[in-house]
């Protein structure tokens, strides 16, 4: 097994984004306020508008948001997504058109915020965190808004690229029972994807992880302890990004708004489930990288026990064969050996029984 790079794995996980907070923003800012921190680059935000009935589809990319409102109908379903969150004049023609609460418009823009949910008037606003792998297998982060209300659900992503390709492929093939429903069923299945590919980051982590565990079990080494560390923080990331999810449904489901209807409730009852699956197996990593740091610590600690052991056996030998040549390195005029013509063999032979004697004694003991 190839082991894993400390410093590239720590590198990974200190550039998860919101790992220690979300997007920079300026202090002091009254309520409400759109402005965001000077590092972002305003950029022309992507715009793609899906438009479906249960005999009707159509989808698009527009360059103005204008173009949303001239076209919106009465009937159907409107689904404008926005990919970037710079273009604020953008994002502020839409609160000013669907009647938008400034401070819902802030929460959208300040990409910092808990996975949540707010009833307002006319509208429900609810904010999801997108977990996706990145080419190193690392994750990144990323904060999604939904605004939804009778005929138009809009939904804000800090990038582009998304898990919702499944969505928009059931829409256009008008697969399942999505076109058929109204925007309260849409938010439902957003939201099960996002839920759905938790799953995608557990079965790597814990891929990871099992390939980590059977590398301790047969050659633990010190880095591995730094391995095993940056994984809890991982797990303690991921349990931050998914366990308010599991408050943010329950109040969906239990929400009386008519904007939700009652056909769709079991369907975030199922994405309930799901997200206590996610967080039981969250829970069960970080018990298992508990294990995995004591086996680690108790491997370590065999490993200088048997390398004591060792010195110890060599010592025992050895101390009273340095005591027989202290004795007769002692150069005394009165030491009869001294004077013995074959004194020299005497002195090899009792050094070898002793050593065979000790040695026997650690066997019969069975101390090695």
């Amino acid at each position: 097994m190839a082991l894993i790079n400390p410093k590239k794995e720590l590198l990974k996980i200190m550039k998860l984004k919101n790992f220690f907070g979300g997007s920079p923003v300026k202090v002091g800012l009254p309520p409400g306020s759109l402005e965001v921190s000077a590092d972002f680059k305003p950029e022309k935000a992507k715009v793609t508008v899906i438009e479906y009935g249960k005999d009707a589809f159509e989808e698009r990319e527009v360059q103005s948001i204008e173009e949303c409102f001239q076209s919106r109908k009465d009937t159907g379903v409107e689904w404008v997504n926005i990919d970037g969150l710079q273009d604020i004049e953008l994002i502020k023609k839409l609160g000013e058109n669907f009647d938008i609460h400034p401070l819902t418009l802030e929460d959208v823009v300040h990409t910092h915020q808990r996975p949540k949910t707010e009833d307002h008037e006319g509208y429900i606003y609810i904010v999801l965190r997108m977990l996706m792998l990145n080419s190193d297998k690392g994750i990144n982060s990323e904060q999604v808004s939904l605004i939804f209300n009778k005929n138009v659900l809009i939904s804000f992503q800090e990038t582009s690229g998304d898990v919702f390709d499944l969505i928009r492929e059931r829409l256009r093939n008008n697969k399942g029972r999505i076109r058929k429903e109204g925007t309260d069923y849409l938010a439902y299945s957003i939201i099960d994807a996002i839920v759905d590919h938790y799953f995608v980051i557990l079965e790597s982590l814990g891929e990871r992880l099992a390939m980590l565990e059977d590398a301790l079990m047969t050659d633990a080494r010190q880095e591995m302890a730094q391995q095993i560390h940056q994984f809890k923080r991982q797990t303690i990331y991921l349990r931050r990004q998914v366990w308010p999810l599991r408050e943010l449904i329950s109040t969906l489901e239990r929400n009386e708004n008519k904007l939700i209807v009652k056909t769709t409730r079991p369907y975030l009852r199922d994405v309930y489930d799901h997200t206590v699956q996610v967080i039981d197996s969250i829970e069960s990593f970080r018990d298992i990288l508990s294990g995995m740091h004591d086996i680690y610590l108790s491997t370590i600690s065999n490993k200088m026990n048997e390398v004591m052991k060792v010195l110890t056996i060599f010592a025992a030998i050895f101390i009273p064969l340095t005591f027989i040549a202290g004795i007769y390195g002692m150069n005394f005029a009165n030491m009869p050996e001294t004077k013995w013509h074959n004194g020299y063999y005497y002195a090899l032979l009792s050094m070898f029984f002793t050593g065979i004697f000790i040695l026997g004694i650690l066997k019969w003991k069975k101390w090695i």
